[in-house]
């Protein structure tokens, strides 16, 4: 039992020994790599920057290093580069959730076989909290090797919404077999000010995803998501999506300028690569302009 509890504290390169099978790997590792991000599920965590300690293994195919070229293998600095990028992303809760991301990127790596992840908080008490995880090549590129199409993002106006070609436009989306994310503003009726920065930006995102049920409410077609997770899904399913900003939003590492829902409408096209932005009965820099009365989107 005391070996075992040694292995389990042990680096993760012990671990990748202790299980490794009748083809022994080459193996790549970083070992504390201390770093600081915005992370955690608690309103306490929020807007502070906790030190995280990484520690990677990634077994490779043997033999990996025989060409003598970085870009045919892992090199230490995709390694590095996988955590930066994950941490540049959305803001996370879960330090599982970032360990998950960071072994997914890193077996994008060529001839990467396998990967353990050590994540720890640093600044939570006197000792570190953590996360190990192992992964596989095979499981990470399940999802990851499929990419999902680029969207259409759409802001309909209220007089949109209320517009009788409303389910026109949405036939017309399924027609062209494209996913579209539907994105809405405020009520003609919007919460007043509150006087209290935190919380009005709160009760404006929660203004429009009342919105946002409102028009899932009129047609089936129409699915309220809140993540960038469940976005891609509905795009590689070619479904239509009405985005709930509050989620999304709150958890980024660079947030819209502005809550408006031109703000909001041309921040999700940027984060999600659309292929195309149209606004409907409402005016958007950069967007290709529908009014409310024309019953055809293109």
């Amino acid at each position: 039992m005391t070996s075992e509890i040694a292995l389990a504290y042990a680096h993760p390169e012990a671990r990748a020994r202790a299980t490794e099978g009748d083809v022994i790997p080459d193996r790549i590792s970083l070992r504390d790599y201390v770093t600081s991000a915005d992370i955690g599920a608690y309103q306490q965590e929020r807007g502070k920057r906790l030190r995280l300690c990484f520690n990677v293994v990634v077994e490779v195919e043997p033999g990996s290093g025989i060409e003598d070229d970085v870009d045919k293998g892992v090199s230490y600095d995709r390694i590095t580069e996988a955590i930066e990028a994950e941490l540049a992303g959305e803001r996370l809760n879960l330090l599982e959730t970032l360990a998950e991301n960071e072994a997914a990127r890193v077996l994008l790596a060529p001839r990467a076989q396998r990967t353990f992840v050590r994540v720890e908080k640093l600044d939570l008490g006197p000792g570190a909290l953590g996360v190990e995880i192992v992964r596989t090549r095979d499981a990470a590129l399940t999802d990851a090797e499929e990419e999902a199409p680029t969207p259409w993002v759409i802001l309909l106006s209220n007089a949109a919404l209320a517009s009788p070609h409303l389910t026109s436009w949405l036939d017309e989306i399924g027609q062209a077999g494209v996913p579209a994310i539907l994105c809405v503003g405020p009520p003609d009726t919007p919460v007043g000010d509150v006087g209290h920065t935190f919380v009005q930006r709160r009760m404006d995102l929660l203004d429009i995803e009342q919105n946002a049920w409102r028009l899932a409410a009129l047609d089936d077609r129409c699915i309220v998501r809140a993540t960038r997770s469940e976005l891609d899904w509905a795009a590689k399913q070619r479904q239509i999506s009405v985005w709930a900003p509050s989620k999304m939003v709150l958890d980024a590492a660079h947030p819209p300028l502005g809550l408006t829902a031109g703000h909001l409408a041309q921040w999700l096209a940027q984060e999600m690569s659309a292929d195309r932005l149209l606004a409907v009965g409402v005016h958007l820099d950069g967007a290709e302009i529908r009014d409310a009365d024309t019953p055809h989107l293109a």
